[in-house]
């Protein structure tokens, strides 16, 4: 005979530490026989409810799934967020899934909201969870400890304020991995290779952090894993020019007219703000130091762990 199965609801974008605790309790509760099933709203729901403050995406899909079932999930229900489900009466949404589902406990954090104009809270889930024969377990936020010793609840927000503002070892201690884009390297201005320095542009499906120089790792045409000086920005010296995200995969001989894979980008920790320079050279030269730098930085902290 299946075990139960738990459910839990919501939009796990950045599947952070506090997404990872839900799915935790999930699977506790679910034990080894049982399901763990998630409902993930993609797109955000902002995109129906308030379209012109859509929140950026912390994670394309394919990777918010491995993400999920890394942490313990059994099956993943992508549900868009269309206007007749977001109407939906508090009652009626539940009664629903019940009845779909049928799950043995519904595990959610003390802030869930559901139904039309987020009408429904976790008071009156716990009262449709009896009505309809299912537990409701409420999971405690999440705090961590950011660099500064400040005490955060870990929350996508948050997630996503810290990689504004560059600080993407917080942004770390929140998710409890490194922050990640991924996307196609699409061709550029070949000012990189000019320079000596050539550089992958890639067009990310993601948030990126703020603008300024990263060290961390990304993967090249074959996969591999190299160490990387990551620019995020418009670059200022040469004038007007859409934000993005250049790459230089550090001692991995890449060919310059390499276009057409996927690169995965982590994002270890921030070396500078981006500056306007007096010419090509000497960008040049500072990209040189900027790429000496990531690679003390990441051989140190590779030692460190």
């Amino acid at each position: 005979m299946p075990g139960p199965t738990v459910l839990t609801i919501g939009n796990f974008d950045a599947v952070h530490l506090g997404h990872q605790a839900l799915v935790s309790t999930a699977r506790e509760r679910a034990g080894k026989q049982g399901r763990v099933l998630v409902l993930a709203f993609d797109p955000h729901p902002a995109s129906i409810l308030r379209p012109r403050n859509v929140p950026p995406r912390l994670t394309d899909w394919p990777r918010r799934e491995a993400l999920l079932r890394d942490a313990g999930v059994d099956e993943i229900i992508r549900l868009e967020p269309t206007a007749e489900i977001l109407g939906t009466s508090p009652e009626d949404f539940i009664a629903s899934l019940a009845a779909r589902y049928r799950p043995r406990a519904l595990v959610e954090g003390p802030d869930f909201r559901f139904g039309r104009q987020r009408r429904g809270d976790v008071e009156q889930l716990a009262n449709l969870g009896r009505a309809h024969g299912f537990e409701v377990l409420i999971v405690p936020p999440v705090e961590a400890t950011l660099d500064d010793l400040s005490v955060v609840t870990v929350s996508s927000s948050l997630v996503r304020w810290m990689l504004r503002h560059g600080r993407v070892r917080d942004a770390q201690r929140l998710l409890g991995r490194f922050y990640e884009i991924r996307g196609e390297v699409v061709e550029g201005e070949k000012r990189g290779r000019r320079l000596g320095v050539p550089t992958a542009n890639v067009a990310a499906e993601s948030m990126l952090p703020g603008d300024g120089v990263y060290f961390g790792q990304a993967t090249g045409p074959d996969g591999r894993l190299f160490p990387a000086a990551i620019n995020v920005g418009v670059k200022p010296t040469f004038g007007p020019a859409r934000r993005g995200c250049e790459v230089h995969l550090i001692d991995a001989g890449v060919p310059a007219n390499a276009y057409g894979w996927w690169c995965t980008v982590a994002f270890h920790g921030f070396l500078r703000g981006e500056l306007r320079f007096d010419g090509p050279e000497a960008v040049a030269a500072q990209i040189r130091r900027d790429i000496g730098r990531a690679r003390e930085l990441l051989t140190r902290h590779a030692i460190a762990s």
